[in-house]
């Protein structure tokens, strides 16, 4: 393995997530049914942003994961379709009735690519590392919430125990998050797992890690473990994998059509029409989970005005958002949860844009207009500060805001300062979105140390998280997504319909559940 070092950060970043699942067929495929799958070929993947931190146990970048999913195996794996839990590493299991104990019998013969067994030793020593790693792992930690060890009972069984109920758990164990690391690799340090020393069980290997240039990845010679998803026995088709990140989309788009890439990820709106006609396939679905929104933090000064809150939800106009920057008004935001995943609750009623509403809301505070239009209070305007990645729609977020008589003020970070600033807590309003494809998102979202949330609303979450009856956790969930909307700790804008854009010499790309690319079954012509 040929590393390039880098110091990198493990953010906790619940970034908008870039490529998501569906296709042009209901398999959910890309061109999956054009004739027989060929072996050998190196995929060429555009992304627009650099992974950062290529540890999948680390990181909640979307580009990360996405890379990472192809180098980790995980115990089980969860069906997009119905969102079943199914084999994987972990061929069978069973929970207690109080979701406390999961005990788990691994499939004989799996191996990380230095040559270790995925023994019951190698999966407790992993969850015993997330578990170390703390707030670091930023969506393992949440998965494992109570988590106090795992019993090894023989080479290939093992019972993972939680202090109190976590009914999540077993969907977290589908999840690249929790995906498996050779125990060499979890003896380097956080920082060198992020530059690409890491070893996983996946059907690719690492090859190298240029950052802000490429990754590339060789296919695991012997791999024949895969999920029972995927529709071939054995190793993968493509002999390797070349990652380019090309941060601007007419470049990204541009090589794409010049046969420089065989996808561009995250396609712009005004490009999909161009690569509708023949010759190209669009890779299009709803992303599921928490929808792209503007994250409340409660802690600075004029937010912990629930009035304040209450007046910036109802002074978005979220139809007029998605109708300019995603040309449909059905991607307007009606919940905190996309209306793909399971528990969406449909707050459309209470996100309706009322201007004059949130008027008189800030009126009622003591927030009187000044000379510019801008509202002031004991000498104090009422200035927020929003920081984002990718700004999308936060300019038109910014003139509807400023005619009720809110100043915006939009600061663009780098996808590695955005952690570092949530970290401490130095903003107002943050723009991130978060996938998964179960209401217990919002427990990874909002229940950790997040500003967002107050202690009693972290509380929910984790009771409905905690809970192992399905009706009790629906209704937690559902009441969850009113308290956020209604009380403006989460400004949802617009639902994530991401697009990839694919030459018809690619086959069978498909997303997991999570919308993770999955490149097992993939396979090129030409």
């Amino acid at each position: 393995m040929r590393l390039s070092s880098r110091t990198a950060l493990a953010g906790s970043l619940l970034a908008v997530t870039l490529l998501a699942s569906g296709c042009s067929g209901s398999s959910g495929t890309a061109n999956g049914d054009s004739g027989h799958p060929r072996t050998g070929g190196t995929l060429r993947i555009g992304l627009d942003y650099d992974p950062v931190c290529l540890d999948p146990q680390q990181s909640a970048l979307g580009q990360s994961l996405d890379v990472g999913r192809q180098l980790v195996d995980s115990l089980t794996d969860q069906d997009p379709r119905d969102g079943k839990t199914v084999p994987w590493l972990a061929t069978r299991w069973k929970a207690d009735h109080e979701a406390t104990r999961f005990t788990f019998t691994l499939r004989a013969g799996a191996t990380f690519s230095d040559g270790t067994p995925v023994d019951a030793r190698a999966v407790k020593a992993n969850f015993d590392a997330v578990h170390e790693l703390g707030a670091a792992a930023s969506r393992g930690a949440v998965y494992l919430d109570g988590y106090r060890e795992t019993r090894v009972s023989g080479a290939r069984t093992l019972t993972v125990v939680f202090d109190k109920p976590n009914a999540q758990f077993l969907r977290g164990t589908s999840t690249v998050s929790l995906g498996l690391l050779s125990p060499g690799s979890l003896r380097r340090t956080p920082q060198e797992r992020c530059t690409g020393h890491l070893v996983g069980s996946g059907p690719f290997v690492l090859d190298r890690y240029r950052p802000n240039t490429s990754v590339t990845l060789d296919r695991r010679k012997g791999y024949s473990w895969g999920s029972r998803l995927w529709q071939r026995e054995g190793g993968a088709y493509l002999e390797g994998v070349e990652y380019r990140i090309v941060p601007e989309n007419t470049t990204r788009s541009g090589a794409l059509s010049a046969g420089q890439l065989d996808v561009a990820t995250a396609l712009a709106p005004q490009d999909r029409e161009r690569f509708s006609a023949p010759g190209w396939s669009l890779l299009t679905r709803t992303a599921p989970g928490v929808d792209l929104s503007l994250y409340v933090n409660t802690r600075r000064t004029a937010l912990r005005e629930a009035a304040v809150r209450q007046a910036l939800q109802k002074g978005i106009d979220r139809e007029a958002v998605a109708t300019t920057f995603l040309s449909s008004r059905k991607l307007a935001a009606t919940s905190v949860l996309s209306s793909t995943t399971p528990g969406y609750t449909d707050l459309g009623d209470r996100l309706a844009h009322d201007p004059a509403g949130a008027r008189r809301l800030l009126d009622r505070a003591g927030w009187r207009p000044g000379a510019d239009g801008i509202r002031v209070k004991n000498g104090v305007r009422l200035r927020l500060d929003a920081v984002f990645v990718r700004q999308q729609s936060l300019e038109l977020v910014q003139q509807q805001l400023e005619d009720i008589g809110v100043e915006l003020r939009l600061r663009q970070l780098t996808v590695s300062r955005f952690p570092e600033v949530l970290a401490a807590g130095s903003y107002d309003l943050s723009l991130q979105s978060a996938n998964r494809a179960d209401p217990d998102v919002l427990t990874t979202a909002f229940a950790g140390g997040t500003p967002v949330a107050d202690a009693r609303l972290r509380s929910e979450l984790r009771r409905a998280t905690s809970s192992t009856d399905e009706a009790t956790r629906s209704s937690l969930f559902a009441a969850a997504q009113r308290r956020l909307v209604d009380e403006g700790h989460v400004l949802p804008l617009n639902e994530t319909e991401e697009t990839a854009a694919l030459s018809t010499r690619v086959h069978g790309l498909t997303r997991d559940a999570s919308n993770r690319l999955v490149l097992h079954d993939t396979w090129t012509t030409g």
